[in-house]
């Protein structure tokens, strides 16, 4: 049975790089990183707001400090798979993210009809005073998106996901239904992520320069909420 970590704390850096720039690196990658034994994965995710979309709002204006509240499962999931609830935190660059795991049947119950979860922690506790501090807060938006995830040969704590067919949607809000929604980036485009403990490794850093890939502030349901601002503004 895998064991899943439940609190992280680390520096993440986003790239949304080209078909060429990811064939470019993947031998780079072959050579210094490991595939993770999960290979590629279906990530399925809700993020919670309030009415106003107060949270995904505040995230865009790029505040010295963020956070978010999300149920996230790695595959479709039934009213029994097991998922994971996870407050995402951002402080001066560095992020945080503390989780716990439940069925996706007692998750709804927890976070959308109050029921209180089996287990109490800590982390319960944090995710309730959330839910209690912004009122009304409820699912807004899915996102879905295929992950393939690598870890350094040397250094376990250093990983590269690549993340690609990310689809989401603000109706529907029940991740059972399956994997649906609006594309949120061209053909063959994917969203990388580093996540490193400190430093970035001196080949890797290197290999980033030469494929002019550079670092970029992307929020998958950020992106996804601005895409549906700039429709209702058409429509009006």
């Amino acid at each position: 049975m895998a064991v899943f970590k439940n609190v992280f704390k680390r520096y993440e850096r986003k790239y949304k790089i080209t078909p060429e720039q990811y064939e470019g690196l993947m031998p780079l990658i072959d050579e210094y990183m490991r595939g993770d034994e999960y290979g590629r994965s279906t990530i399925c995710n809700i993020y919670f707001d309030t009415p106003s979309h107060m949270l995904i709002r505040n995230s865009i204006d790029k505040p010295v400090y963020k956070e978010k509240l999300r149920l996230r499962s790695y595959g479709v999931p039934d009213q029994d798979s097991n998922v994971f609830i996870e407050i995402k935190k951002k402080f001066k660059g560095i992020v945080y993210k503390r989780r716990i795991n439940m069925t996706y049947r007692e998750a709804i119950d927890y976070l959308c009809h109050g029921a209180p979860p089996k287990k109490d922690s800590q982390i319960a506790r944090e995710i309730s005073w959330f839910i209690n501090f912004y009122k009304g807060i409820a699912p807004a938006m899915i996102i879905t998106y295929e992950r393939v995830a690598y870890f350094s040969k040397e250094d376990p704590n250093l990983r590269i996901t690549f993340d690609e067919n990310i689809l989401w949607r603000n109706w529907d809000l029940d991740l059972t239904l399956g994997v649906y929604g609006n594309t949120l980036l061209p053909d063959g485009y994917r969203i990388m992520e580093i996540k490193i403990p400190d430093a970035m490794p001196l080949w890797l850093s290197a290999k980033l320069d030469e494929l002019r890939i550079f670092p970029t502030s992307y929020s998958k349901y950020g992106n996804a909420y601005k895409t549906t601002i700039s429709k209702a503004a058409i429509l009006r």
